[in-house]
């Protein structure tokens, strides 16, 4: 099988291969089993086609016996979606869609939870501070890098949890670029 950038889907770094295709003889099951609930939850339709067609695909990509790498799937579907989504009117039906999905999953309703936290952020709805701060590190970079309000780049330029989160949003506010 190709290496490199030949072999590989457009900016996922997974390599390329028909979907009837099964894994390479020296390549883990999980691991081809990851790439192909990547493609289902691509897949899935949008916001557009009804969130909750996509919720039944969250729902059965959840189902793998592997739990750590089917919950890994589908975060990686929702940083991909939710960003998609954070400025859109559907962003709230997706967000309760999947929160029903995800139910009992402590890291996937995590992320989720923080996204929300995001497009409030982000929108200018309601946040607290005490909720950013206590977000993850992985929101609070998130937080520093989208279009956000000085109200929250200044909370973190002084109280966010990493120096290199503090960095960014100081960076941030030095050169203006906040909504």
């Amino acid at each position: 099988m190709a290496r490199g950038n030949d072999g590989q889907r457009p900016a996922t770094g997974i390599p390329a291969r028909s979907p009837m295709n099964g894994p390479d003889a020296d390549e883990p099951p999980e691991h081809w089993r990851y790439a192909r609930h990547l493609e289902s939850l691509a897949a899935a339709p949008g916001p557009g086609g009804g969130a909750q067609a996509e919720a039944e695909v969250v729902a059965a990509v959840l189902r793998d016996p592997d739990r750590v790498m089917a919950e890994s799937a589908v975060v990686t579907h929702l940083d991909r979606r939710a960003v998609q989504l954070l400025a859109e009117e559907e962003f709230p039906a997706w967000a309760r869609a999947m929160a029903t999905a995800l139910a009992g999953r402590a890291f996937p309703e995590r992320r989720l939870r923080e996204w929300n936290l995001l497009k409030a952020v982000t929108c200018g709805e309601a946040w607290s501070a005490e909720e950013l701060t206590a977000a993850s590190d992985w929101c609070q970079r998130t937080a520093a890098r989208l279009p956000t309000s000085y109200e929250a780049l200044t909370l973190l330029a002084t109280d966010a949890r990493t120096r290199r989160v503090r960095n960014a949003a100081a960076e941030r506010l030095r050169r203006g670029t906040v909504v």
